[in-house]
């Protein structure tokens, strides 16, 4: 169970970190490709991918999989970025709300693409879902601007969570381990370091630092969660739904008793169908 708990507190801790570092000169970009750089190094030195004695560009241009490197190496950078958008103008608890309801995207690839058959719970969880979604997504009417962005990034949290979910899945079934996370880690750092280089960008200290925390809380989540899938390995459900579960409870609490956010009696009606869901969809 401390596998669980240190994954959920490394999950929610990065949706914290999103919030605090609008109140020093961090640039989330920078931060992000800095935090690829700590992943990056994490996944080498404790995960050790084996490239079957093959080179980072040979392995590149050889595996059959590099298609699905190449989108998680943007998606992964992308998705940093626009959840730092939801936590700012969406608040943390619907920011992780709407990451852990990337679920129901998932149930329906693993229909659709893997042939699981659906249960008659799971499509309960499916349609609790989507009015789950409505609730998260509303914000009311103070400021247009704001309502639209919230709305836009909480719902691009969305779609990529459940998109980089899926193309992790579709990994995980080639059983590559390690050399998965390090090749995803490796392209998306390319990118965030390329797009930075042809910016200009002017590189900052705080940036830096908080990329490290950011690195660190990445690989430390995907890491827990790891373990405890091997831990649980015969009950898959019980981490699904502790995960899940957990991070939208514990998200409402940091949101709303440190941060002071408003949250409309929409928004908990969906913070509850969420929960809801979540559990439809894992039974």
């Amino acid at each position: 169970m401390h596998f669980l708990i240190l994954a959920i507190l490394c999950s929610v801790s990065v949706s914290v970190l999103f919030k605090l570092v609008k109140r020093y000169n961090v640039t989330t970009e920078q931060m992000v490709a800095f935090g690829y750089v700590v992943a990056l190094s994490l996944t080498y030195f404790l995960l050790t991918p084996d490239f079957k004695g093959l080179g980072f560009t040979e392995y590149v241009l050889q595996s059959e999989s590099n298609w699905i490197f190449l989108t998680l190496g943007v998606l992964l950078p992308l998705g940093f970025i626009i959840m730092s958008k939801a936590v700012e103008h969406g608040g943390i608890v619907r920011t992780d709300a709407a990451q852990r309801l990337a679920l129901f995207l998932q149930i329906i690839a693993a229909v659709v693409i893997f042939g699981e058959a659906i249960t008659e719970m799971k499509t309960y969880g499916v349609i609790v879902a989507f009015f789950a979604l409505f609730g998260l997504l509303y914000k009311p009417a103070g400021s247009l601007g704001n309502a639209k962005i919230a709305a836009l990034s909480l719902a691009g949290v969305w779609l990529i969570w459940g998109t980089t979910g899926i193309l992790f899945k579709i990994i995980a079934l080639q059983g590559d381990g390690g050399v998965s996370l390090f090749m995803s880690f490796a392209c998306a750092m390319v990118i965030m370091f390329t797009y930075l280089l042809i910016k200009r960008t002017q590189w900052t200290a705080p940036s830096l630092l908080a990329g490290i925390v950011l690195g660190v809380l990445n690989f430390g989540n995907i890491l827990f969660y790891i373990k405890a899938h091997q831990f649980y390995k015969e009950s898959p459900t019980i981490v699904y739904a502790t995960m899940d579960v957990g991070v939208i409870c514990l998200g409402t609490i940091i949101g709303a008793f440190a941060f002071k956010e408003r949250i409309s009696k929409v928004n908990i009606a969906g913070i509850a169908l969420g929960i809801l869901a979540i559990l439809l969809l894992r039974l």
